[in-house]
């Protein structure tokens, strides 16, 4: 078999890359490799795009339901946003303040309560417990301030420190409204109202500074004079509670005794008004009966003066509780003897004599 060497090559020529009438073929494929592996590719610029798109990227925040978000475009206030996912110019042209809006702040005023696993008890404060009542006495007043932010831009950017503030105000507030009290009116009854007062003026103390503060609570803990004065002041309130327990025992028995003695009182007022009218009408009775009898005695004399004297005899005899003794004249012979007549019944019964009075019971 004999070959056509020039045919062969001239295929070979139309399969090499470039030449006219040459379709892709295994050369051409590994031609493009090649020039692939001689081309460059710019990192430095892939490295700015990922940065850039990190960069875009910082913006992106969220605001969580308890919170306000405050964004601020080159350290000054630009807007609010509510809870959510939004987004601000990145840093440094925006940045964004969260706030916890909705949480209730607790501050101690006078003490320390425990605050780790050093501290086990209570502590006290004397240079922010001590204050001076309306009647110049000193007394310890411990007491804590709840609060919670109420505007979010004017807490950020009208005060500096704002836990401190509202700190110093609530003491301020508290000695003057403790400055106008007595102290008894302090360590006894008025202090809800010592609560209330202190709240109020508070609240005006910080709405004046423009704090974004809501004072939700001022509470007095413990309210006692200084620690060195304390036993007689234990002494003092003994004395008060005991001079109340009298006062008190003084009062109950008055009201017991003052009505009875007023009824004792009312009930002799009234039998002397009834002794009285009974007397009226018993000297007006009598009057009236001598009167009649008068006018009877003018008419007839004698006779009146017989029916007189049997009505009187009449009601004499007949009373049996009185000792009567009756004398006879005859037997006396017209002369009354002078003898113990209040002594003749005993002699008579002793045995001793013959009297010539007999003692009779009503009977002659």
């Amino acid at each position: 078999m004999n070959w056509d060497w020039d045919k062969l090559q001239q295929n070979k020529r139309q399969r090499q890359p470039g030449a006219p009438g040459g379709g892709p073929g295994l050369g051409d494929f590994s031609f493009e490799v090649r020039r692939l592996r001689q081309f460059k590719f710019p990192a430095g610029k892939i490295i700015v795009l990922v940065a850039l798109a990190l960069w875009g990227l910082s913006g992106l925040y969220i605001v969580n339901a308890d919170e306000q978000g405050v964004v601020l475009r080159f350290g000054k206030f630009a807007r609010l946003t509510e809870s959510g996912l939004h987004y601000h110019l990145p840093f440094p042209l925006e940045s964004v303040e969260t706030p916890k809006v909705t949480t209730i702040h607790r501050l101690e005023v006078g003490f320390r309560g425990p605050g780790g696993a050093g501290a086990q008890q209570t502590r006290a404060v004397d240079q922010e417990s001590l204050m001076l009542t309306g009647d110049e006495n000193i007394v310890d007043v411990q007491f804590i301030v709840q609060y919670k932010i109420k505007d979010a831009r004017e807490f950020l950017f009208n005060v500096r420190k704002q836990h401190e503030t509202v700190k110093a105000a609530a003491e301020a507030a508290m000695r003057e409204v403790v400055g106008y009290n007595l102290i008894d009116t302090v360590l006894t009854t008025g202090k809800a109202a010592i609560q209330d007062d202190c709240r109020e003026l508070l609240q005006t103390v910080l709405d004046r500074y423009k704090a974004g503060v809501d004072v939700i609570a001022v509470q007095l803990q413990d309210v006692h004079p200084p620690r060195e004065v304390i036993d007689a002041f234990k002494d003092v309130a003994s004395a008060r509670e005991d001079k109340s327990r009298l006062i008190n025992e003084a009062d109950a028995y008055r009201n017991d005794l003052l009505p009875r003695a007023r009824g004792q009182a009312a009930v002799l007022l009234n039998q002397a008004e009834a002794y009285k009218e009974t007397r009226i009408r018993h000297a007006q009775g009598d009057a009236a009966r001598y009167t009649a009898l008068l006018r009877e005695y003018e008419k007839a004399r004698d006779v009146t003066r017989t029916r007189l004297y049997l009505e009187t005899m009449e009601n004499v005899l007949a009373n049996p509780d009185l000792e009567k003794i009756i004398i006879d004249s005859k037997a006396a012979g017209g002369v009354v003897p002078y003898l113990p007549l209040d002594k003749l019944p005993r002699a008579q019964a002793s045995g001793q004599g013959a009297p010539a009075a007999q003692t009779t019971g009503g009977k002659q």
